[in-house]
């Protein structure tokens, strides 16, 4: 998948470097779609977001934490307390079969919207 800022370039449209906060509304969607292939905790989680997007993206941890805690309630995530590759005690979150259900929704959303904005982008007048 294409980061936002790609998207919009490849249309053209200029993107500010600076700005790396993650687009209003998407921050569910990362979350779920970073954990998609292993359980993380909250930093690898973070680090994964800005590494895929190759700096484009940087969550802010408190947003994060709020985020995650939402997700769980939601029944998305499951989460458990497990050692990290520090030997530091963390909480490892993990998809559950609602949350790769929403990760679909989520992202045939997305790519509708951004459909919809590349069309605006390309349209004359």
């Amino acid at each position: 998948m294409r980061t936002y800022a790609q998207v919009l370039a490849s249309y053209g449209a200029a993107v500010d470097q600076a700005n790396t906060d993650v687009i209003q509304g998407t921050l569910d969607m990362l979350i779920l779609k970073s954990l998609s292939l292993l359980p993380m905790h909250g930093y690898g989680i973070a680090r994964r977001i800005e590494q895929i997007s190759r700096g484009v993206f940087k969550v802010n941890p408190g947003s994060l934490l709020t985020a995650l805690k939402r997700l769980e309630r939601a029944g998305w995530l499951d989460a458990e307390w497990r050692q990290t590759e520090n030997s530091r005690r963390a909480k490892f979150y993990g998809l559950t079969r609602a949350g790769r259900k929403q990760l679909e929704v989520e992202t045939a959303d997305w790519t509708r919207r951004v459909s919809a904005v590349a069309r605006l982008l390309k349209a004359e007048g």
